[in-house]
């Protein structure tokens, strides 16, 4: 997701999606500790999509 379609999400939105994305990072991490994951990439793609997330909603404030 780029930055541009995260910055014209008001922070409702923002705050549901960084929710989700949090859960999601979780639950990566439980797979790559279990041998589940195949792709350890998807790790890092979705930290840098909670840092965009967290940057939206610390401008829109």
């Amino acid at each position: 997701m780029k930055f541009s379609e995260i910055s014209s999400k008001n922070v409702a939105e923002l705050n549901a999606l960084l929710k989700e994305k949090k859960l999601l990072l979780f639950t990566l991490k439980q797979k790559l500790k279990t041998m589940q994951l195949t792709n350890p990439n998807e790790i890092g793609a979705v930290k840098k999509e909670i840092a965009q997330i967290s940057t939206a909603i610390n401008a829109s404030k």
